[in-house]
């Protein structure tokens, strides 16, 4: 069973953090100022595991 990443955009604030961890799975979208998922089916696990725990917001995390 394989885990899908999900971003909670409308929950974004547009810090930057996630793009900039990892930029392979985040990327900022400049129209919006929000993150955008440019790999939803992930990417390093341990990148993505503190972008998730990096979010101010927590818009980040797995869908089973």
């Amino acid at each position: 069973m394989s885990r899908r990443l999900y971003l909670d955009e409308d929950c974004c604030v547009g810090c930057g953090t996630c793009a900039e961890l990892c930029p392979e799975v985040f990327e900022m979208d400049e129209e919006n100022e929000k993150a955008r998922l440019v790999k939803p089916e992930g990417g390093d696990e341990d990148c993505i595991e503190e972008a998730i725990a990096s979010c101010p917001e927590e818009c980040i995390g797995w869908e089973e």
